[in-house]
């Protein structure tokens, strides 16, 4: 057993899941930074659902340590929405990480991993940065649902996610309810979402999303590949 393991409180994730069931996703946010006070991060993308799940964290607690991943392939707007909608939130506590220097000069050194191998792309430029950017918490908050993809369908409120706890508020959320949520709160959106982009990851690997397309499907378009992996990782 690992320091955080030892440090960890022990949840009956069943019963939790029980307890919050029916409870809202600000209700959600509420029992994970009671149950692990100090030691729980939201990670987020800043991509174009990304602002309900921040807004939810603002109104509990801005200072919540808010970790973003900043590949070196994201869009422009993408890091510029980061800044502006932490300003409009009033966020206190976001944090950037980036891959390892010494890592991307030895794997891709010319920049073209993601076209040779998506998945060690992501391994290196979004699997491990997050390891990094987790270690010091138990538990984290992320902004997935189910209705996004059918690898996505299961997805509960909470769940261990390797020696740590995953909070998923707003798993139960539908498109619908989320644009109505951004529109009733005002909340700034992703550039690149009015020009046909539903799910923004990585410039080399984000395409538009044609009408009546999956959200995510322009993600890693024309693969088999469809997660970047932080989801499945070894703990993370």
């Amino acid at each position: 057993m690992n320091a955080l393991e030892r440090a960890a409180p022990r949840l009956d994730l069943n019963a939790l899941n029980a307890r919050l069931e029916n409870a809202s996703p600000l209700d959600v946010i509420a029992a994970g930074l009671a149950a692990f006070p100090g030691r729980i991060a939201a990670v987020s993308s800043f991509g174009t659902e990304s602002a309900v799940l921040l807004h939810m964290i603002a109104q509990v607690d801005p200072a919540t340590p808010i970790l973003f991943l900043d590949t070196g392939h994201l869009f422009e707007e993408t890091l510029a929405y980061r800044d502006t909608l932490a300003g409009h939130l009033g966020l206190t506590n976001v944090q950037t990480f980036s891959p390892d220097p010494a890592a991307l000069a030895a794997r891709d050194p010319e920049r073209g991993l993601w076209s040779d191998n998506a998945d060690a792309c992501c391994a290196l430029r979004k699997v491990e940065p997050l390891a990094r950017a987790l270690a010091p918490y138990g538990a984290w908050f992320n902004g997935r649902k189910r209705y996004q993809a059918s690898t996505r369908t299961a997805i509960a409120l909470v769940e261990q996610d390797g020696e740590r706890v995953k909070f998923n508020p707003l798993a139960a959320m539908g498109r619908d309810e989320l644009v109505g949520y951004m529109d009733a709160h005002g909340l700034p959106r992703h550039p690149l979402e009015k020009h046909g982009f539903a799910s923004i990851g990585c410039m080399p690997c984000t395409s538009r999303v044609q009408p009546g397309e999956d959200p995510r499907a322009g993600r890693w378009r024309g693969k088999a590949k469809t997660e970047c992996g932080i989801h499945f990782g070894d703990g993370i």
